[in-house]
């Protein structure tokens, strides 16, 4: 996937005054990298648009202005992308009731390894994950994956964890947007 570049970002004052229409766009990306599996598990698959979007809120919010901070956001959501013939998604684990989410969370330590891309051919693709995620006690609710799909589109995402099984398969226009970020 294309990096997003420093040439790609504008000024934080430019940005607002082009905002909504960046926005509006960047959202759409969103919709079609939006992926539920199961009650409790989101995944955003990010791609250059959405990552371009993410920098550009983030300098904005920061109103940043020194290149060494730019250069910062810009290398911690460009690695979110994955390397190329990856995937990356962001994990949400999204766990409503408070009272029980510590307990879940730990529960579900390993859960994130237990993720995969599936394919057309039966094969799949583990999610590689983030060591500094974890400990010993409980998974983070926010997760950064990257999936290694050696040239093949994926169709569907399983997890297959003894508390926590699901599958899901891409929809037409999910897989589109996904095939068209590992051309890019």
């Amino acid at each position: 996937m294309k990096l997003v570049q420093r040439s790609e970002l504008l000024d934080f004052v430019t940005y607002g005054e082009q905002r909504d229409r960046i926005r509006a766009s960047a959202m759409a990306a969103k919709d079609l990298r939006r992926i539920h599996l199961g009650p409790n598990l989101t995944f955003l698959f990010e791609n250059h648009e959405t990552t371009r979007y993410q920098v550009l809120e983030m300098m904005r919010s920061e109103q940043m202005v020194r290149e060494s901070d730019i250069q910062h956001e810009l290398d911690t959501y460009n690695a979110l992308m994955g390397d190329e013939g990856e995937l990356g998604a962001t994990l949400l684990i999204e766990i409503d009731d408070a009272a029980a989410r510590p307990e879940l969370l730990r529960r579900w330590r390993d859960l994130p390894r237990r993720i995969a891309l599936t394919f057309a051919d039966g094969g799949e693709a583990f999610a590689s994950v983030d060591e500094d995620q974890f400990n010993e006690e409980k998974a983070s609710s926010v997760q950064f994956l990257r999936f290694k799909v050696d040239g093949r589109l994926p169709t569907g995402l399983r997890v297959d964890h003894p508390d926590y099984r699901a599958e899901t398969r891409f929809t037409p226009a999910q897989a589109a947007a996904l095939a068209e970020d590992l051309r890019a």
